[in-house]
């Protein structure tokens, strides 16, 4: 599943990030990723122990935790710790598949990365190119959204970042381990979930309502890992 998550960071909380990487010392992302990835790989990403990097991140995870689109669609058991990028002067990632098993950089905590997303910190017209292209059974999908929203997108996929011809591209990224590890049982949580909300803002809570949302929670505990 690909979902848009359109505000999760406020343009004043967008604006905030972006004068603090402004001054960031940033490093070669080659050096952050495996063999097979780093030939595929030019852009910069801010260094995980920066002494900016913690705060943040801790920004960018809170928001997206306080999301309830992220919280019905990812349901996270562990966010890993989000890291910053940049693209600029051509700097692109070519096709690459997230590593299955990552170790968060600050708590060292082993994550399963089920679901990957990016929140985007540039508009769209501060830069050319620079498309996220997400390849599933279904083709190949551009991603290019304003500052402030995010795409969560299966870590199984298929991805890249195209060429930047102009301006700068700054983004946030991280990965989730979900509380359920099937991609297609969370698209159907989703789908009820979702569904729930519609109708309570018909019905409120009918008899009808809490009998989906009784059904819904005893989904989860039954494909839930804890």
């Amino acid at each position: 599943m690909m979902l848009h998550i359109p505000g999760v960071l406020s343009r004043q909380a967008v604006a905030d990030i972006r004068a603090v990487l402004r001054d960031a010392q940033w490093t070669d992302g080659r050096h952050t990723t495996g063999a097979q990835a780093a030939g595929q790989k030019r852009n910069y990403q801010l260094p995980v122990l920066a002494p900016e990097a913690q705060g943040l991140a801790d920004t960018v995870r809170a928001a997206l935790l306080a999301h309830p689109l992220f919280q019905s669609a990812a349901l996270p058991h562990t966010v890993l710790t989000p890291r910053f990028n940049a693209y600029e002067g051509g700097g692109h990632f070519g096709n690459h598949v997230d590593g299955a098993i990552q170790a968060d950089p600050v708590t060292g905590a082993k994550v399963r990365t089920d679901i990957s997303a990016t929140v985007f910190l540039s508009d769209p017209e501060d830069y050319d190119g620079g498309e996220l292209v997400v390849e599933d059974t279904y083709g190949a999908h551009e991603v290019k959204l304003p500052a402030g929203d995010a795409i969560l997108y299966p870590a199984t996929s298929v991805h890249r970042v195209e060429p930047v011809s102009r301006g700068i591209r700054l983004a946030a990224f991280t990965w989730t381990q979900s509380l359920v590890a099937d991609g297609q049982r969370r698209q159907m949580l989703f789908d009820l979930d979702m569904t729930i909300v519609r109708l309570r803002g018909r019905e409120a809570d009918s008899d009808e309502v809490v009998a989906l949302t009784s059904h819904y929670h005893n989904l989860i505990r039954q494909w839930a890992q804890v």
